[in-house]
Parts: structure tokens; C-alpha cells; sequence
């Protein structure tokens, strides 16, 4: 009934007053509707249609909002969006939404619900139309973006534009690799989008990377927190190609947004949740900045208020990553998204600074004291860590086992006084050390002490498991030598079946530490034996 009251109203029955009228109800009434129903498309499209022609006419302000309430609604359709995706349907949208490149500023507070309402259908349509992906680049739209970014610096009200704007700007560069490559490359997108973000926090600055520590500041508003999460996402993206840094003015610029991070790190939302989530982004951002530029999380610390130092370096973000990553890690899901990135991210710092690793192996993994109980059993972080070490997600597997080979400097000894053998024997095999050794990273030279309790209990350790086991009985020790040797054949045939079965694969281990069929190395061996004893 509604769609039909409102397709009415834009075809210019009832006047302004009830266009307004209309299509508040429709718009009241489909609020929270996602799914519409197939056998009224053609109205939708026509409603659709309607609305553009009346948009493109001088209407007071709040008949331009109630339209673009509607549109932003039907645009939820990727069916519909055939007669809204054409060039001039998508300037109409960019002029209500004052993108251009004049340097006016944002003056009307009153025509602010226009600007923010034709930006969120920019949002629906660009997400959802990949011909008007193709029409962004075409229109210029980013650039345009930028400059209405530009005109909100130092206004005030104009928070939900901002918002809108750097989503639209996150959608483009996340849809459209040329747009992206635009705003990294053309539109100075680095610098605008961190100018964004940081006009989210109140940061007063004390030193070229270094951001006052407001421990007891208050929390972020919910504008506040959503701005700065959408500034995080569309850096994300601007940023993907970022790993060298080829200039000056480069290093520069990905120091001062660590530094912003670091702020971000320390700062909360309005809620625990918004938190976590703005959390997230930072530390998504952050895998993109090159580790060098990281040395700004751990500036050197002369202030009384530091809750955490090390080495006289201020450690109160690093605290926040592992924090971050043990509550992931608690969750029990998602451990791909939601995990990886925070634990890629502490093992490139470890691996590239070394206050920052020594700091974090002091958490992670203190010197060891109790070794009853195997590595993957308990409570702590390092218990949390090992068990992920035999996670059934490859990925997962792999970055828990390196974060704990870079805590231990890539030495196999180390890792396995931690983990035990038969935790860390996936990564060993990947990374060809299951005869010892260490990884191909050089570490300081600084030695690991043990504790009196371990020196003690280390004979008993069994290797394998990484615990010291209580003593059980030798089941051979009543056999004699005849029931030995059938047992032991007994044992040769059942493997010998399931290797020709091709159940299992033997393997042996070269000397360089990599794994390689049975056959292979005993030829190997063979081999060697010969030619020594042709030396003699």
C-alpha cells in the first residue's frame, strides 16, 4: 500500500506536502528492510525513477532528505539500480552530496541531512552496482571525496559526513584497484586519510612521533569511534603495497601514522565492543606499515605516568597487542580473522626489534619453573600458544608456531624446551630443521637462563611431550629373548603392510634437516658407506 501511496505522490499528486508525507510512511515502514519482495520490482524501479526526476527540481531541505531516505532504502536492490546507475543519475546523487572540486566551505548546517543522506545512497549503490564502480573513476569521485574531506577539517557538525565520506572512500578502494592506486599514487589519499584519522582523537602532540599519554582520558563518542574505524579501513586499503619504503618523505609519513596508532591502541570507545573493533583496524593497519616505521611504538619513556617500561622504553601498546591477542585467542573462533593478523604483526616487531621481543618473551614464555604437566595444558599464554601450534587450520598453526620459534631467536633447542618436540614438529618440518639448528634470522647474542627447578628436572624430561612423566614399567622386562624378537617382527610386518598399502609413508631425514622417503635416505647412507670405505 505504502508503494504504491508513494509512486503516486512522485508522479506529482498531492504537492510537496504529501510527496513528504508519503514517503515517510514508506520510508518509516521499510526502515529495517533488506529484502523486498520480487513481484513488486517494476514499482521499485519506477519509484526509483520518480525519485531522480524530483531530485534533479529545487526542493526545500526536507523533501530532499525524505527522497533520498528512499532512494538510500531501494537502493538496498541490486535489481533496481539499472535507471539509478547512469551518469547523469550519479552527478545528480554527487551534487547533493556537494562533491566538487571548489574550495567552498561547508557553511548551511541545515542542508548537512542532504549531504549525509546522498552520500549513504552512494554508498548502497557504489557497493552494490559494479557499473557504477566503473562510473566512480570515470566521475572522478575519489578526488572528489577528498576535497569534501578537506572542507570538513576544523568544522563543527559535520562528523557524519565525515563518516559517510570515508566509508564511500574505503568501498571504492576496496572494489576498485585503479581508484586505489589513485588515491595512494595522485590524490595524496596517504596524507588525507591519516589527517582524518587523527582528527578523530584528541592528540596533543609532545614530541615529532611521540603523543601525550592520557591514561585517564575519557572515552571516544560513538561518531568519534566510527569516523576513526572507517578512516582505519580505507588506509588499510590505500596501503596494501606498502611493505618498502623508497623515500624520506615515505618514512616520514608511515611514522606519524604509527604514532596515531599507537594513540589509538591506547585510546577506548563508548563501548567494549566498539573497542575490540577499533582495536582490530588499528592492528590490520599496522601489518601494512613497514616494521622499521615501528620503532615509534616503543618511544623511550621519561614520563612518571607510563604504567609499563622496559629498558627504559614505554611498552603500554605492546601490552595492548597481547592483551588483544589473548582475549582472541579465548574466543575459540574465527582464529583466521579475528587472530592472524594481531600474531603476524607481534612476530615481525619481535623479529625486527629487539627490546619489544624481550619484553614480550618475558610474558609469553618466562623461564621455566614447573614441568609437570605438557606444554599445552593450562591456563597461561604460552599454554594458549601451544595447543594453536596443532590447530587444524593451517594458517593458524603456522603463525603461533613461528611467534614462538622468533620469542626463542629461530634456535631449536630453545623452541623445544617450551614446546616439546612433538608440537613444533610441523614447523621444524617446513622449515627443514628437524635435525636442530636455527632459523636463517640473526638475534643478539644475550643468553637464556634456566631456573635451578628445570636444571633439575631437565634429565627427566621426555622430549617428545615436554614434561617430566612419572616412571612406567618396562613391559619388556618379563619377556625373554625369543618374545622380544617376535614382538619386535610382529611390529616390522604390521608397518610393512600399511606402507605397501600406502597407508602411511615412511620418512627419513637428510642431513640438511628436511624430510624425504625411507628408501632415499637409507640409499643415501648406503652410498656414503661405500665411498668411505673406498677411501680406505
Amino acid at each position: 500500500m505504502e508503494l504504491e501511496t508513494a509512486l503516486e505522490a512522485v508522479r506529482g499528486r498531492g504537492g510537496a506536502e504529501g510527496l513528504e508525507q508519503s514517503l515517510g510512511r514508506y520510508n518509516e515502514k521499510n526502515r529495517a528492510t533488506f529484502k523486498f519482495d520480487p513481484a513488486d520490482e517494476e514499482k521499485r524501479k519506477q519509484l526509483c525513477e520518480g525519485i531522480l526526476n524530483i531530485l534533479e527540481k529545487d526542493l526545500n531541505t526536507s523533501s530532499q532528505v525524505a527522497c533520498l531516505e528512499a532512494l538510500r532504502i531501494l537502493s538496498r536492490d541490486k535489481k533496481v539500480l539499472v535507471p539509478v546507475t547512469t551518469k547523469e543519475n550519479m552527478q545528480i546523487l554527487m551534487r547533493l552530496a556537494k562533491l566538487d572540486m571548489t574550495e567552498d566551505s561547508l557553511e548551511d548546517v541545515s542542508y548537512f541531512p542532504v549531504i549525509v543522506e546522498a552520500l549513504k545512497c552512494l554508498c548502497n549503490i557504489v557497493f552494490n552496482s559494479a557499473i557504477a564502480q566503473k562510473l566512480s573513476l570515470e566521475l572522478n569521485l575519489a578526488a572528489m571525496l577528498c576535497n569534501l574531506l578537506k572542507k570538513c577539517k576544523d568544522q563543527q557538525f559535520v562528523e557524519d559526513i565525515k563518516c559517510f565520506d570515508l566509508r564511500l572512500l574505503f568501498l571504492l578502494s576496496l572494489l576498485h584497484t585503479d581508484i586505489r592506486s589513485q588515491l595512494h599514487r595522485e590524490l595524496q589519499g596517504l596524507q588525507v586519510l591519516t589527517q582524518a584519522l587523527e582528527s578523530s582523537f584528541s592528540i596533543r602532540w609532545t614530541d615529532k612521533y611521540k603523543a601525550a599519554d592520557e591514561h585517564n582520558g575519557s572515552p571516544l563518542s560513538l561518531q568519534e569511534t566510527d569516523c576513526a574505524i572507517e578512516a582505519l579501513k580505507a588506509l588499510f586499503n590505500v596501503t596494501l603495497d606498502s611493505w618498502n619504503v623508497h623515500s624520506e618523505n615515505e618514512s616520514h609519513q608511515f611514522r606519524y601514522m604509527a604514532a596515531i596508532l599507537r594513540h589509538c591502541l591506547l585510546t577506548v570507545g563508548p563501548t567494549e565492543d566498539k573497542t575490540e573493533e577499533l582495536h582490530s583496524n588499528a592492528i590490520n593497519l599496522l601489518s601494512n606499515i613497514p616494521v622499521s616505521c615501528l620503532d615509534v611504538l616503543i618511544s623511550s619513556s621519561t614520563q612518571e605516568e607510563s604504567v609499563l617500561k622496559y629498558n627504559g622504553m614505554n611498552m603500554d601498546a605492546i601490552q595492548v597487542l597481547l592483551d588483544f591477542m589473548e582475549k582472541r585467542i579465548d574466543k575459540g573462533s574465527s582464529y583466521r580473522e579475528g587472530l592472524t593478523p594481531v600474531l603476524s604483526l607481534l612476530t615481525e616487531c619481535c623479529r625486527a626489534h629487539r627490546n619489544i621481543r624481550k619484553f614480550i618473551k618475558a610474558q609469553v614464555l618466562p623461564p621455566l619453573r614447573d614441568v609437570s604437566n605438557r606444554p599445552e595444558v593450562g591456563t597461561t599464554v604460552r599454554n594458549k600458544l601451544v595447543r594453536l601450534m596443532t590447530h587444524v587450520d593451517l594458517g593458524v598453526k603456522q603463525i603461533a608456531a613461528e611467534f614462538l620459534f622468533v620469542l626463542c631467536k629461530e634456535r631449536v633447542d630453545n623452541l623445544l624446551k617450551y614446546t616439546g618436540y612433538g608440537n613444533a614438529a610441523g614447523l621444524l618440518a617446513a622449515r627443514g630443521l628437524l635435525a636442530g639448528g636455527r632459523g636463517d634470522h640473526w638475534y643478539s647474542d644475550d643468553e637464556d637462563t634456566d631456573t635451578e627447578e628445570y636444571k633439575s628436572a631437565k634429565p627427566n624430561i621426555n622430549l617428545i611431550t615436554g614434561h617430566v612423566e612419572e616412571p612406567m614399567p618396562n613391559p619388556m622386562d618379563e619377556m625373554t629373548e625369543e618374545q622380544k624378537e617376535y614382538e619386535a617382527m610382529k611390529l616390522v610386518n604390521m608397518f610393512d603392510k600399511l606402507s605397501r598399502d600406502e597407508i602411511i609413508k615412511p620418512m627419513g631425514v637428510r642431513p640438511d634437516g628436511t624430510m624425504t622417503p625411507l628408501e632415499e635416505t637409507v640409499g643415501q647412507y648406503q652410498t656414503n658407506e661405500q665411498d668411505s670405505s673406498d677411501s680406505d
